[in-house]
C-alpha cells in the first residue's frame, strides 16, 4: 500500500508540471490564431474519401467561404478536413489546420497554409481554438469527434458562454435522424432542452445553402471575438 501511495504521489507531481505544457499550447494558439481574422470552423470525418459526395461539398463550401472573406479552420487531417483546407486555398482565403496526432491521422494535409499550421497534444486546447476564433460552424458527416465538436459549440451557445453563431449541418439524409431524436426524445419526451434550442441548428444540403445561412446571419450581426 505504501508503494502505491508513493507512486500515486509521483503521478500527481508530474501532473502539476504538465500544466506548463498546457499553458504553452494555449499561448501559442492564441498568439497565432488572433492574427488570422474572421474564420469559419469546418468539421467532418477524417475517413471521408475524395470520391465521397461530401468531400466535394466540403471543397465547395470552403471555397465560397474563402471568397466571402472568411478563413477556414479545420482539424488539419485527411477527409473532410483536407477538403475544407483545399477549398479555402482554391478560394484564395486563409487555410488553417489545428492538427493532433491520432492513430489513423498521423500527418497534416497538404492544403494548409504553412504559417497557419498548428500542432496540439491536448484535445481540449484544440477545441478552444476551434471555437474562440470561429464566426460560425459548418458540420459535415463525421463520427464521434465531429459530434463532440458540434455539441461543444451548441452547448457554449446555449449557455451563452459564447455569443450566438450560425451552426450549419450539411446533409439532411445524414443529420435528420439525429435531429428527430433530439426533438422527439430529448425535447418532447424528456424535456432536457427547450424548444428554442432547436433553432440553434440549420440543416441544408448544398454548399450554396450553407454559405447563404452564414452570410444571412452576418447581415444582422456583427463579427466579434467569441470570448
Amino acid at each position: 500500500m505504501n508503494k502505491v501511495i508513493k507512486d500515486w504521489n509521483e503521478i500527481k507531481i508530474n501532473d502539476s508540471w504538465g500544466i506548463f505544457k498546457i499553458i504553452a499550447e494555449f499561448v501559442e494558439g492564441y498568439e497565432r490564431m488572433a492574427k488570422i481574422g474572421p474564420c469559419i470552423s469546418v468539421f467532418g470525418s477524417a475517413r471521408t474519401k475524395p470520391d465521397n459526395k461530401y468531400y466535394q461539398v466540403a471543397i465547395e463550401v470552403s471555397k465560397l467561404l474563402a471568397e466571402g472573406g472568411y478563413g477556414v479552420i479545420t482539424g488539419g487531417g485527411p477527409g473532410i478536413m483536407e477538403a475544407g483546407n483545399r477549398g479555402a486555398q482554391e478560394g484564395g482565403g486563409k487555410s488553417v489546420g489545428l492538427n493532433i496526432d491520432l492513430p489513423f491521422e498521423q500527418n497534416h494535409n497538404p492544403f494548409i497554409d504553412p504559417e497557419h499550421n498548428l500542432e496540439f497534444d491536448y484535445f481540449f486546447v484544440r477545441k478552444v481554438m476551434f471555437v474562440k476564433y470561429a464566426q460560425g460552424f459548418v458540420v459535415l458527416p463525421g463520427g464521434f469527434g465531429t459530434l463532440d465538436e458540434l455539441f461543444e459549440a451548441l452547448t457554449l451557445i446555449q449557455t451563452k458562454k459564447i455569443s450566438q453563431r450560425p451552426v450549419v449541418l450539411i446533409g439532411s439524409e445524414y443529420w435528420n435522424g439525429l435531429m428527430e431524436w433530439i426533438k422527439n426524445v430529448m425535447l418532447e419526451k424528456e424535456a432536457n432542452i427547450s424548444h428554442k434550442d432547436l433553432n440553434l441548428v440549420r440543416i441544408v444540403d448544398t454548399a450554396e445553402e450553407a454559405y447563404a445561412a452564414i452570410d444571412d446571419f452576418y447581415k444582422s450581426h456583427k463579427l466579434s471575438p467569441n470570448f
